[in-house]
């Protein structure tokens, strides 16, 4: 049985940093791309930031600001966060990339706000 959770998130200024980290089990993590997702008031969920086992990319929106990573023996992804902006206050989701599954988890609130 699938199972992603997902933590890290909070209230933080403008500037500030987070770390936000998703366990998955249930999975053959190894052999997936994963990605990070989020979904603000209102708007769809978007792609914020996929890892391969060897590549990443990035919503234009963060690149330089966020940083995607896995470990794969711990069976997690990763999502450093600096710079912060009000407008990356979000809901943040893990999944798989490109494909997600139909299983999401409960996500991790991010608010960046002073």
């Amino acid at each position: 049985q699938v199972q992603l959770v997902e933590s890290g998130g909070g209230l933080v200024q403008p500037g500030g940093s987070l770390k936000l980290t998703c366990a998955a089990s249930g999975i053959v993590f190894r052999l997936w791309a994963m990605a990070w997702y989020r979904q603000a008031p209102g708007n769809q969920r978007e792609l914020v930031a996929a890892i391969t086992n060897s590549n990443t990319n990035y919503a234009d929106s963060v690149k330089g600001r966020f940083t995607i990573s896995r470990d794969s023996a711990k069976n997690a992804v990763y999502l450093q966060m600096n710079s912060l902006k009000p407008e990356d206050t979000a809901v943040y989701y893990c999944n798989r990339y490109p494909n997600t599954l139909d299983y999401w988890g409960q996500g991790t609130q991010v608010t960046v706000s002073s």
